[in-house]
């Protein structure tokens, strides 16, 4: 499933479309990778769109195609990301380049994992850190669009700068920020995502108990995609409380 754009839509007949997601994959990942989600949140009456976004992704190209979605997409809408797919949706919150109601930032990239004191092999490792779901893990392991060991590779430069940002450049970020992370991740400390929730103005930080790196695809899925959705509807109200899979 190579499609550089995958949509899901709230089956039809049925309630009006309550608002929009836009999402970002990480790190060796492709909009596939979340079908799971997609489905869970267009059941709540939410259309998902998943774009292809490679750490190395044009990020005029990509602010392009995000703005193409954005102008014919029922509100709110909220851009998110995983990995560096978060990242990128920090960089255009931050530079300006985009006009939306949310962001959710998903397991943020950290330094990175040295995988030299594992007798693990590598594909095993990465299955590790990336998630607990058994289902999700053979999806993985049998998906030939899915790029293998790439979660080990640096984080772009371009993209890190993003994390370490002047208390200015995070004050212009007024959208409404979920920061959603497991505190079970070895490739990010939760303590990197709590420092970034910190500095946005309107941020808030939610730790998912046990969970490692891709907390929409771990075993506690649908607790995190109700999780979400409850954050969807506070933000539809104009006032979104601090929703917890975990306290933070």
């Amino acid at each position: 499933m190579s499609n550089a754009i995958l949509t899901w839509e709230p089956p039809q007949p049925g309630p009006a479309v309550r608002g929009t997601v836009i999402l970002l994959p990480g790190r060796g990942e492709h909009p596939g990778v979340y079908e799971r989600f997609g489905r869970r949140l267009a059941f709540d009456a939410y259309t998902v769109h998943a774009i292809a976004a490679p750490p190395q992704q044009d990020p005029a190209d990509l602010r392009d195609q995000i703005a193409a979605l954005v102008a014919a997409s029922a509100g709110p809408v909220v851009l998110a990301g995983s990995d560096t797919g978060a990242l990128h949706a920090l960089a255009l919150a931050t530079e300006g380049k985009l006009d939306v109601d949310g962001l959710l930032l998903v397991g943020l990239p950290g330094a990175g994992f040295d995988d030299a004191a594992t007798e693990s092999p590598e594909w095993e490792r990465e299955l590790e850190l990336r998630t607990g779901c058994p289902t999700h893990r053979g999806r993985l392991t049998e998906d030939p669009e899915f790029t293998r060991g790439s979660l080990f590779d640096p984080v772009p430069e371009r993209l890190s700068a993003f994390l370490d940002l002047d208390d200015a450049a995070y004050a212009a970020v007024q959208a409404h920020t979920l920061v959603l992370h497991g505190a079970s991740d070895l490739l990010a400390a939760p303590v990197l995502a709590a420092a970034l929730a910190g500095r946005l103005p309107r941020a808030a930080l939610a730790l998912v108990r046990e969970a490692p790196h891709d907390v929409l695809n771990d075993a506690a899925h649908r607790s995190v995609a109700a999780a979400v959705v409850q954050w969807l509807e506070a933000l539809r109200s104009g006032a979104p409380d601090t929703p917890f899979v975990a306290s933070a």
